[in-house]
């Protein structure tokens, strides 16, 4: 199985957030696994002024077919006005695993 089928999709969201879009996102079945990095320090520039947060780190592992159901969950589910949503291919994994993604999510991309 080529690993290119799947991505890792990166998403900041405000700590009190995060659980509950993770686990929407795997009810789903939009996602075989959602990683929570608590504490993330976040600087960036937003509406002309430089700004800190701390947020949490959403790392999604899903299949590159299901990109587009989990883009529009995520901005359905995310509070900010523009959500960080980034796909990362993935080149390489363990193909076992890669394979536990795929059969995570089939039903919902059929």
């Amino acid at each position: 199985m080529p690993s290119k089928d799947v991505c890792v999709v990166l998403c900041t969201t405000p700590t009190a957030d995060s659980k509950r879009i993770a686990t929407e996102l795997v009810d789903r079945q939009l996602a075989a696994c959602v990683n929570i990095v608590n504490n993330v320090q976040s600087v960036y520039r937003w509406e002309g002024v430089v700004t800190e947060d701390t947020e949490c780190l959403l790392i999604i592992k899903t299949p590159q077919t299901m990109f587009p159901k989990l883009s529009d969950a995520l901005i359905e589910l995310h509070p900010y006005e523009v959500p960080e949503i980034l796909a990362l291919d993935v080149q390489s994994g363990h193909a076992p695993y890669l394979e536990w993604i795929l059969s995570s999510t089939q039903k919902s991309s059929e």
